[in-house]
């Protein structure tokens, strides 16, 4: 009959998909036993600032802001088979508690092979914008504090992972450097903002429609 050969043909549809799946799983399981993959990661070595000015008309009717940052950052990859080819960087540097805008800077595509440590010198983040009465109200407080302003830096960016014949597609990936201190300069010589407690973690970004997660 012919719900007996639409039951057949389920069941046996079925049971393909959950072979299938399953091979997956132990091709997956052997790889990682055999390579061990672990994520990238970066560190923000230093972080110096040459401009951090926030002024006010008179009338208080508009302020603007000018930043000028200068930092190091370290990328390792700490595998021994697999590379990451990394598309450019879109930096941007933002006040931790009420993410309000600093300033904003780029890196370079690079590839990070395996056992290998990429080192930026001199990387660049600055803006020079106007800002409206609740952004200065929320960034006041923070330069007055006297141990810094926190500051994070989220680099966004897309990856391709090789393993030796194998090669991924492009992974779109968030880097976020938190807990970091800076102070506003005094005179021309820049000050050095704390980065003894900054961590620096490797989110993945998956875009679904308009939606990025």
């Amino acid at each position: 009959p012919r719900r007996n050969y639409c039951c057949c043909c389920c069941f046996w549809t079925i049971l393909i998909i959950l072979i299938l799946a399953l091979l997956v799983a132990i091709a997956g399981s052997i790889l990682y036993v055999l390579y061990r993959p672990h994520r990238p990661s970066f560190t923000l070595a230093s972080l110096r600032v040459h401009r951090l000015n926030l002024t006010t008309t008179a009338d208080s009717a508009s302020s603007h802001l000018s930043t000028l940052f200068n930092l190091t950052l370290s990328s390792k990859n700490s595998n021994s088979h697999l590379t990451f080819t990394y598309d450019p960087f879109t930096l941007s540097c933002v006040t931790s508690n009420n993410d309000v805008f600093i300033g904003n800077g780029t890196l370079p595509a690079f590839i990070s092979n395996s056992k290998n440590e990429t080192t930026f010198k001199g990387v660049v983040i600055t803006t020079s914008s106007d800002l409206d009465a609740d952004t200065v109200n929320n960034l006041r407080p923070d330069l007055k504090k006297k141990n810094g302003i926190p500051l994070k830096i989220e680099m966004d960016t897309k990856v391709t992972v090789k393993m030796d014949g194998l090669k991924s597609k492009k992974v779109g990936i968030r880097v976020t450097c938190d807990d970091i201190k800076g102070t506003v300069p005094k005179g021309k010589s820049p000050s050095v903002a704390n980065v003894s407690g900054s961590k620096c973690k490797v989110d993945l970004r998956i875009k679904i429609w308009k939606w990025t997660f």
